[in-house]
């Protein structure tokens, strides 16, 4: 019998490392910089939309709305930064603008949130931290406030890990057959 992938891990890595990148951006501890700009293309936004259409195809409707929505997200915010340097007739984003964009997507990731009630811990770990990063980052953009942005920076990092583990915790638990970390 033919078993399909786990697309899932892909997702997950691509959605981990690259919060990870971002956030230590936001934490102060790097600047925005090519290295996020071509991680948010690359892992963030493709790979992220890859694994939500195979999740898609393997009717797994959360999986696929979860992973092909924060690619595009990812997409979309190297748009912004992006774009307003590459095309002179684009206005660059104001912070407050920033704060509406990460709201939303704040309110988006609360209602994903609950999605993961009954699944593992580690995914409600990943889902209520985004919750709170986006949030705090909304709230750090309204505010203008560096010092409320840096501490969704270090949430962020907290995120990311997160992630990163759930999508090695599959990948390893699979390859050996057993579970050898617990998700």
């Amino acid at each position: 019998m033919h078993k399909n992938a786990n697309p899932a891990p892909l997702g997950l890595l691509g959605f981990g490392m690259t919060t990870i990148l971002l956030n230590l951006h936001n934490a102060g501890i790097t600047e925005l910089n090519l290295t996020i700009i071509a991680m948010g293309i690359a892992l963030g936004g493709l790979a992220q939309v890859i694994a939500g259409i195979l999740e898609f195809k393997a009717n797994n409707t959360f999986g696929g709305t979860a992973f092909t929505a924060y690619g595009l997200f990812w997409l979309s915010l190297v748009m912004i930064w992006v774009m307003p340097y590459e095309y002179e007739s684009f206005i660059s984003v104001n912070k407050t603008d920033m704060g509406f964009y990460l709201l939303l997507w704040g309110i988006f990731t609360f209602f994903m949130t609950i999605g993961t009630l009954k699944q593992s811990t580690t995914n409600k770990l990943v889902f209520g931290s985004l919750t709170l990063l986006f949030i705090l980052l909304s709230i750090g953009d309204f505010a203008n406030s560096s010092i409320i942005t840096n501490i969704a920076g270090f949430e962020g990092i907290v995120c990311g890990l997160l992630a990163m583990y759930g999508a090695v915790a599959q990948v390893v638990n699979e390859q050996l057959g057993k579970q050898v970390l617990p998700l």
